[in-house]
């Protein structure tokens, strides 16, 4: 399914079937008109109860009704397309927030910030061509306006996520349901948004890409309950057959979370790779990352320089300590633990799984 009002699949079959009068109003070239300048920024004309994020929890609500009296365990993923580029939000939901009071990144504050080589050619590439970014979505760069309103823009999207999940919730809880399961509420990845003047996403490394959030919501456990414990994606699907007391197949490498009593894991370990060449990153970029208590190091394959950034004193990641020092045994410490995560990461599927 891709995002905002052009999706497909079941939901475009379902506006063919009950709204095809829907189908006229979308495209950017159909949008109601607005002031907005950030790339694929789009006022649709689809109304919010024909827009994507009403339609998945139609269906969602509508599952869950069909669920009363029925006490076989389940598992229901309900996937919204939203928050994400085309800023789309319908109805209520596109002045809901206003730019001007959305938090301006620390990147259009600092004057002595030596932009990475990456942001550099973005910013070059968006001087030559202003239209950049109206079709694709990585990552770009954009000027302090811009980023306010794709900020406020997301918000209204978040908003309405927000208000569908309320809904799905009720109605578990009308379908009798809710006191015996489990909800997790997450995301598969972040957007710059304006942080270090970009926006979209691409093998940068940062903070707003790859730090989600994470919520398990357990009514037999405890309640309201913050942790800063690492965790990955990886990770959900063994800590939930875990809670059902199913076995994980071979090859999972995911860790169970200490929400139902895991061990955890003392770093995150991302390796990352796309087939888009960057004149930065190079051909096939790829880059190999830890995060680690207060440290996060990456290293690139090319002519990227590698990363080191202090996330306690440096929370916005604007100083690379890379070639300092200073944090010469630091950075050594986390290469040596980088390299051992490497080595666990390769899978042991079809090899032996004992000594014969």
């Amino acid at each position: 399914m891709r995002h905002g009002f052009n999706t497909g699949g079941d939901h475009l079959e379902w506006v063919k079937r009950n709204a095809p009068e829907i189908l006229a109003l979308r495209g950017r070239d159909k949008q109601f008109d607005h002031d907005f300048t950030a790339p694929q920024a789009i006022r649709t004309k689809v109304p919010e109860e024909h827009y994507s994020t009403t339609y998945i929890a139609d269906r969602a609500v509508e599952w869950l009704e069909a669920r009363r009296s029925n006490d076989k365990p389940f598992l229901l993923v309900v996937s919204f397309p939203d928050p994400h580029h085309p800023f789309t939000p319908p109805g209520k939901y596109w002045d809901m927030y206003k730019p001007e009071n959305m938090i301006v990144p620390a990147a259009y504050e600092i004057d002595d910030w030596d932009p990475p080589e990456y942001v550099k050619v973005a910013e070059r590439d968006r001087a030559n061509d202003p239209s950049l970014g109206q079709m694709e979505g990585y990552s770009l760069a954009i000027s302090k306006q811009e980023a306010l309103e794709v900020r406020a823009l997301t918000c209204g999207m978040i908003s309405m996520i927000d208000d569908a999940v309320g809904r799905v919730r009720a109605a578990a809880k009308d379908a009798g349901v809710a006191d015996n399961t489990v909800q997790i509420y997450t995301s598969d990845h972040g957007d710059h948004l304006g942080e270090h003047r970009l926006l979209f996403k691409g093998a940068e490394q940062y903070d707003s890409l790859t730090h989600v959030p994470f919520i398990w919501a357990d009514p037999k456990g405890d309640s309201g309950t913050r942790t800063d414990n690492l965790a990955q994606t990886l990770d959900i699907g063994t800590t939930i057959l875990e809670h059902a007391k199913v076995e994980k197949s071979l090859g999972m490498q995911g860790v169970v979370l200490p929400t139902v009593g895991g061990a955890g894991r003392d770093a995150a370990h991302i390796q990352y790779e796309t087939q888009r060449t960057h004149e930065t990153f190079g051909i096939r970029p790829r880059v190999h990352t830890i995060v680690q208590s207060n440290w996060r190091l990456s290293i690139y394959l090319g002519k990227c320089q590698n990363e080191l950034f202090d996330l306690a004193d440096d929370p916005g990641e604007m100083a690379n300590l890379w070639d300092s020092e200073m944090h010469r045994d630091v950075k050594a410490s986390l290469i040596e633990r980088l390299a051992e995560l490497e080595i666990a990461a390769i899978n042991r599927v079809p090899l032996p799984t004992a000594q014969a």
